[in-house]
Formats: structure tokens, sequence, C-alpha cells
């Protein structure tokens, strides 16, 4: 099984939306989900916009290989597709630094875009999730990112090293859920809301009477149930 950024970014809301995903469920409620993603794909545009402009044309890479990543001269590469035969994630931006030393390797930082002023938890296990696929990749240390965020494209550095036990950890939470041919227990949550799954799983909720799980259900629901 391939653990993706997909699979993660879903995980990190609500297990069962993980499994769903990853089972090919049917989307029913796409109309939030892709409100945010079409504003996050925007920024993220701008921004690698912005940065190619200011990196001269010869040291930058668009959608490398991994032997690319791995030669070459090259400051700032974008489209990057960092994959494992466990892990896949799709970076942003990668940003290459030159070493501090003769015949030592330069420094990869991976670079992650979103539109939000602030930054949560989970944006920053994701761009650990990066760094990790990235490192496994090249077979070489990614231990630096940064988040590009909000209206003055804010930079925040993180030192992805410090997160890597944990993405480690959600990583073989996820291959146990998945390996299941079922859905977990449902437990209707706050992220429902604005989950592509939120009919389904309050279906489900309300064919097994479940109703201490439906407190995000409006009056005429409760009546109906």
């Amino acid at each position: 099984m391939t653990i993706t950024s997909y699979l993660l970014e879903a995980y990190l809301k609500c297990p069962t939306k993980c499994w769903l995903r990853s089972a090919g469920e049917q989307v029913t409620d796409s109309a939030y989900v892709q409100c945010t993603q079409a504003q996050n794909d925007s920024y993220a545009t701008a921004q690698i916009r912005r940065l190619l402009s200011k990196t001269h044309q010869s040291e930058c890479i668009v959608s490398p290989s991994a032997d690319q990543l791995k030669a070459g001269k090259w400051r700032l590469s974008t489209g990057v597709l960092a994959q494992t035969p466990h892990l896949e994630a799709c970076l942003h931006a990668v940003e290459r630094l030159p070493s501090a030393g003769r015949g030592k390797p330069a420094h990869i930082s991976a670079i992650h875009f979103i539109s939000t002023n602030k930054i949560s938890k989970d944006t920053k296990l994701l761009l650990a999730f990066d760094a990790l696929a990235l490192s496994e990749m090249l077979k070489q240390e990614v231990s630096l990112g940064k988040i590009i965020h909000g209206d003055n494209h804010a930079t925040l550095n993180i030192r992805t090293s410090s997160l890597e036990l944990e993405v480690r950890q959600h990583i073989a939470k996820i291959d146990a859920l998945l390996s299941s041919l079922s859905p977990p227990n449902l437990v209707l949550i706050p992220h429902c809301a604005e989950c592509e799954f939120q009919t389904r799983c309050r279906r489900k909720a309300l064919e097994n009477n479940d109703l201490s799980l439906l407190s995000g259900m409006t009056e005429k629901e409760k009546e109906a149930a």
C-alpha cells in the first residue's frame, strides 16, 4: 500500500475519511473541498511564479526526475513528485542551498504553500511527510522545510526532522487502517461539516440509530430521525 500525502491529509482529519478515500468511495459533498483546493492551488501557482521570477532560469527545473534532482547545480525545483515503494508526495517546490564545506552535500529544503494566514499542526506534518518522502527517494537527509503562507506570503521555517517520528507513527497507523476491508467505527465530528463524505456518514449514523453521534444535525434532521 502506497501512503500518499492525500491520504495523510485525510487521516489527520478523520480515519474514516482516509479509509473512504483509499477505497475510492463516491464523493457526494464536494463543494467545500473543491473551493478550498482551488484557493490553495491558485495561491501555490502565484507563489511558484514569484519564486521563479527571483531565481535565474538556468538554476530552475520543473517536474524533475530523481536523477535530475541528484545532479546539476539547480537552486529551485517545482512540481516535484517524490516516490518510493511505500510513500508518495507531490511537493510544491524544493530549494537547494550550497553546502557549507567542500565535499559536503548541498542542503535540500521542502517548500509548501498554503493560502491561510494561520498555520495548523496538520500543515506542518504534511510538510514533514513531503520531506520524508523526498529524503527516502534521494537517499539524502532532508531535515528542513518552509511553509509560505497568507496574504503577505510570510515564511515559516521548520526543522522537519523534529516531526519525523510523529509522521512515521501516523504512517504506521494508516497502514493498519487500510489493511482492513471495512471502515473504522463511525464517529461524527466537527470536521464532518466540511467533508466530502458527510452525507454518506450521516446516513450511516441514522441507519444505526446512533443519535449520540449526530450533534451536527439540523433540527429537521433530528425530528425526522
